[in-house]
């Protein structure tokens, strides 16, 4: 039996190939993600290892709830104490903080992108992790050293000039050294400036205190030792670690957040391709196991049992299974390299000293697509088990796809126990990862009930879209048309792999919109200011000296700050809005459930405004008191004095007064500011003056309008959705290759049925006509399936956003189900040219 799985394999080349490419589409996403995070995981450790490797004990504030802002800075007298402690040879503070404008003398932005910084220079050289490449590390204050990636890229040299801004106005350098970084040529892209320390310390508004403090041992103290003398020393909410722990937090740091994340959402990808690859698996087996119907009947008149049958055909299934698996963990390797370059044509170039390729991800690989394709085999070879001896007198195929009693009651139990799971982690009080793994599970329960009942929408909606081929091709639009319904499961199982991938862009698409309608809805109903302040990158914050600036402008009425940080209430995190209590009621409209303008400015100190939603969830009301932890370590209790409705979701849970903010929680930098105008001069000549005062003197920051502000975060929003579609991408191409399968197989046992009709007259055109509709149509019943359950699906999600606008856009929607007819159209080339060359006497004779 196993030189007959064998045979059957070579004997359908194509078939063989097609199956396999579609399983090595789905593993290479897998394989790509986790070469990809793994070789960036690695090349940081690489980075902070080297960085770390002078250090003997390291301090550093704890950034647990720092959020987006730099974790509050160590006091110069912790220093001063830390080099009073027995064993301590050298003690040095550093500076390296996130952030900063930086530009050339004619006022051009450095197109760098990822993570831009501040640091300062040591002066104990065995702490210092910048190597000159050319030149030397600055040795006065108007001196700057940068990457050497960074001077590649953006043409500089020795002497050149640059002009840096943060916390304090923008200042020019002349470059004094071209550095490498812990051992490589940039950190993942970003634009590091490196100052001298008390420089570094000035621009970025630390004063006199440090983002770290580095400690070597004298001889004879080893790491561990002197990091329990300095514990016992410095003030709580510091951290104290030797080097190599504080190497592997800061890889731990980077893995658990932000690469962790991406991990995830890559691999949710790599699911969505391989879910639709089961899709294409189940169907060609299914078609080959029906038009292989005389052969396993002769199988068994000669004496193969049930089991050896059943054996053959998971041996196929095996085999296409490890090849296509093996295929897709090679393509991996260049998907990982792609992945890199998609990332970084999005702002993200991420750091990559080598190439991992992990055991892991070889074991993980081979397994997934090997199991998935035996599972997706299952079914087709237990049907071919059932296949009775006298089955090889019978001529004629069946559609391999019988449709069960149950089919019907199972899909409609799937789809609404899908829903039903969708809706319990959207509305019930899982904790996040539970939520999503119910979302998840609901959401492929829904499109398996779906698939099982779309055999029944095959007719209506092939009738609906083939009408116009019929009454503009005729016969052949209508050949097409009843083509598609003569087997309607397979059809709906072909349609069912481009169902997904349609459905998942809908809800992208509705999502998005509904996004843009919400802060566009948010911005028009809830700003009373004329302009907003914000950071150029559009989401860190800026030095508040800039908004002092701003409100100076002759015709600035009054500004209004707002910043964010993090706390901790009874354990779980939180964020935390900061405000300008005196004017923040005159330039944004808050909805209030109980208070008003008056009680935000009369918000004290000690006080707290809380959301609508976190008062219901948490049974908190006004006059209660609720402990907050926060970056500094400090818990301080705030009473509730109103309750906020804030439709344009701009105030979050708590929020406080912006000193409070500053001093509790060491958040010092503005989010965005709103501007209001006086009336005394034009708002264009106002806005004017802000842009030059900005642009002279704190070019980090911008002005904007209203209508400039939305229209940025709707470009945001279209960036996000832009790599959205980029890896859902893997997916419909997955489909399109079902498409392509089922067409070529049905070719194959509709050979004598083409012969007969060239016999009487059909010509090569009319038969590639016929194939490109059948595709056309397969393709629009699957999209037609996919956008009304992404429409469906996209209203569930958004009822658990509150204050979420729906919104459908027509438009995109309309062009999707165009694109899907092109796609059609592109999965048709081959089959079409295949039926169209069909030998006539040969066809007439196949069997």
């Amino acid at each position: 039996m196993a030189k007959i799985a064998v045979r059957g394999l070579l004997a359908r080349k194509l078939r063989l190939a097609l199956t396999a490419l579609a399983v090595a589409l789905g593993v290479t996403l897998i394989a790509g993600t986790y070469i990809f995070t793994d070789t960036i995981t690695k090349s940081f450790d690489t980075i902070f290892t080297q960085g770390n490797k002078g250090t003997d004990v390291a301090l550093s504030p704890n950034n647990d709830l720092a959020g987006d802002n730099d974790p509050p800075p160590i006091p110069a007298s912790v220093l001063a104490r830390v080099k009073q402690v027995d064993g301590v040879a050298q003690a040095e503070g550093a500076v390296f903080s996130a952030g900063g404008s930086f530009r050339k003398a004619d006022g051009s932005k450095l197109k760098g992108k990822g993570f831009s910084a501040i640091a300062g220079a040591h002066d104990v050289k065995r702490f210092e992790s910048f190597a000159p490449t050319q030149g030397h590390l600055p040795e006065t204050a108007d001196e700057v050293a940068i990457p050497k990636g960074t001077a590649d890229n953006e043409h500089l040299r020795l002497g050149d000039k640059l002009q840096i801004q943060d916390a304090a106005p923008k200042k020019l350098y002349t470059i004094s050294g071209i550095v490498t970084i812990a051992g490589v040529d940039s950190l993942g892209g970003g634009v590091i400036a490196v100052l001298t320390l008390p420089e570094a310390q000035r621009m970025t508004g630390k004063g006199t205190a440090f983002d770290e403090i580095e400690v070597a041992a004298k001889p004879g103290v080893t790491p561990a030792q002197l990091k329990a003398r300095i514990a016992k020393v410095v003030p709580k909410g510091i951290e104290v670690r030797t080097g190599p722990e504080q190497a592997d937090q800061q890889t731990k740091d980077i893995k658990t957040g932000f690469l962790d994340f991406l991990r995830t959402a890559l691999l949710a990808f790599a699911g969505i391709s391989l879910f639709v690859g089961a899709f294409l698996i189940f169907n060609t087996f299914s078609i080959t196991v029906a038009q292989r119907t005389r052969e396993f009947a002769l199988l068994r008149v000669l004496g193969a049992k049930r089991k050896q049958v059943l054996r053959s055909v998971l041996a196929e299934g095996l085999v296409i299974g490890v090849v296509g698996s093996a295929v897709g963990l090679g393509l991996g390797i260049l998907v990982a390299g792609g992945l890199k370059a998609l990332f970084k044509a999005f702002g993200a170039d991420l750091p990559t000293t080598g190439t991992v390729i992990a055991s892991r991800t070889i074991i993980v690989s081979l397994l997934v697509g090997t199991i998935v394709t035996l599972i997706s085999t299952l079914a087709p070879a237990f049907r071919a088990t059932r296949v009775p001896p006298l089955a090889a007198l019978r001529e004629g195929l069946d559609s391999g796809h019988k449709r069960s009693r149950w089919a019907t009651p199972l899909a409609a139990l799937l789809t609404l126990g899908g829903l039903a799971l969708m809706a319990l982690g959207l509305f019930g009080t899982a904790k996040a990862s539970a939520a999503l793994s119910l979302m998840g599970g609901g959401a492929v329960a829904t499109f398996l009930g779906v698939a099982l009942l779309s055999p029944r929408l095959v007719g209506p909606i092939a009738g609906f879209v083939g009408i116009p081929f019929e009454r503009l091709r005729g016969i052949t639009g209508r050949i097409a048309r009843e083509n598609t319904v003569r087997f309607p499961g397979r059809t709906a199982v072909t349609a069912g792999a481009l169902m997904i991938g349609v459905a998942l862009v809908t809800f992208a698409s509705v999502f998005a919109a509904g996004a843009k309608s919400t802060i566009r809805e948010a911005v028009d109903n809830g700003s009373r200011a004329q302009a907003v302040v914000e950071n150029t990158d559009g989401f860190s914050a800026f030095s508040p000296q800039a908004t002092a600036a701003v409100a100076k402008v002759p015709g600035v009425k009054e500004v209004a700050a707002i910043r964010t940080a993090q706390g901790r209430i009874d354990g779980k995190k939180k964020g935390v809005t900061g405000v300008d209590q005196r004017t923040f009621p005159d330039l944004y409209h808050s909805g209030w459930k109980q208070g008003g303008d008056a009680t935000m400015r009369a918000l004290g100190d000690g006080q707290v405004l809380i959301s609508k939603k976190y008062s219901e969830d948490n049974g908190v009301k006004v006059g209660d008191t609720l402990r907050i932890e926060t970056a500094k370590a400090l818990t301080v209790p705030l009473k509730v004095t109103g309750i906020l409705n804030d439709k344009g979701g701009l105030t979050g849970d708590l929020v406080v007064t912006n000193s409070l903010l500053e001093r509790d929680f060491g958040a010092r930098k503005d989010a965005f500011v709103f501007v209001g105008y006086d009336g005394s001069r034009p708002a264009t000549q106002v806005k004017a003056q802000i842009d030059r005062l900005l642009d002279t003197q704190f070019p980090e920051a911008e002005a904007k309008t209203n209508g400039e502000f939305i229209k940025q975060q709707e470009d945001q929003v279209n960036q996000l959705l832009t790599l959205i579609y980029a890896l859902l991408a893997m997916a419909i191409i997955v489909s399109l290759f079902g498409i392509v399968n089922t067409l070529v197989l049905s070719i194959s046992e509709r050979t004598r049925e083409l012969g007969l009709l060239r016999a009487i007259g059909m010509s090569r055109r009319q038969v590639r006509r016929v194939i490109r509709y059948e595709a056309i149509i397969t393709a629009e019943i699957g999209a037609v399936i996919g956008l009304v359950l992404g429409i469906v699906l996209s209203i569930l999600v958004t009822r658990a956003i509150d204050g979420f606008r729906l919104a459908i856009p027509v438009g995109s929607l309309i062009l999707l189900l165009v694109l899907a007819a092109l796609a059609g159209v592109l999965a048709a080339i081959l089959p079409a040219r295949r039926a169209s060359r069909l030998n006539v006497l040969e066809s007439l004779a196949y069997e």
